[in-house]
């Protein structure tokens, strides 16, 4: 009984007689209250909806929510939810967003101090710009940022700001050309020296040697090196028949 005093009971299983304010179901029987009403006993009563709320229809909760803009205060009213200055109302009716060129600082929106060479961005956190291209982000500032010759802006927010051009690699903060040896080709990999053996060789230091390829032996699938064909293995550099 105690738990009826402190929340009104809402679940509209009327049975009897069906009174003012409700209607009959559809299906099964009994009847339920119309939208606004809440069942006492044999009757529905009508509920007490705050203003710039209405009725839910739910069997649980309060039985009504605050329309869009307003926000419940202590289950008993709807306020409205205060937008601040240079701010709108989300769509979603429950809460607010800075304008654009402003952006949140507590409960206030404050100009977005935009540095030279950059521009707003749609983010919500942050400092709500970004550099140009050319330009990297510094305390509040956007600085150029030095290309070498022959190398290229990345255009990414993160890692390497720029990287140098197919045939060079980067040394130093230059982008010294690639030393190509014969039968080999550029192959731009940073952890390797820019370059690999044509299938068929082998770097050996600086060059690309060419595989002495023994007998029932193939080249792998990268033709760098070899293996031992099907049903033979290796012995002394050879590749002999396995027993």
């Amino acid at each position: 009984m105690a738990a009826s005093i402190a929340f009104p009971v809402l679940a509209q299983d009327g049975t009897g007689a069906v009174p003012e304010n409700a209607q009959a179901r559809s299906y099964g029987g009994g009847w339920d209250c119309d939208l606004g009403y809440r069942v006492d006993g044999a009757r529905c009563v009508a509920m007490d909806v705050p203003d710039n709320a209405y009725a839910t229809g739910r069997s649980y909760g309060l039985g009504w929510a605050c329309r869009h803009g307003y926000e419940e205060v202590g289950g008993t009213s709807c306020a409205a939810i205060p937008v601040p200055e240079n701010a709108f109302l989300q769509s979603s009716g429950y809460d607010w967003q800075c304008d654009r060129g402003y952006r949140q600082d507590r409960e206030t929106c404050v100009p977005i101090v935009l540095p030279e060479n950059a521009y707003l961005t749609e983010e919500f956190s942050g400092t709500g710009w970004a550099c140009e291209r050319g330009f990297k982000a510094l305390t509040d500032a956007c600085v150029p940022i030095a290309v070498p010759e022959n190398g290229y802006l990345t255009n990414s927010d993160y890692g390497a700001a720029w990287v140098c051009e197919r045939g060079f690699f980067e040394i130093n903060g230059r982008c010294d050309p690639v030393a190509l040896p014969a039968n080999a080709f550029l192959n731009h990999d940073a952890s390797g020296p820019g370059w690999r053996c044509e299938r068929g060789f082998a770097a050996a230091d600086d060059a690309c040697v060419a595989i002495d390829l023994p007998a029932n032996a193939h080249l792998d699938r990268a033709g760098n090196s070899w293996r031992c064909d099907r049903s033979f293995q290796l012995s002394d550099g050879e590749c002999v028949l396995g027993r």
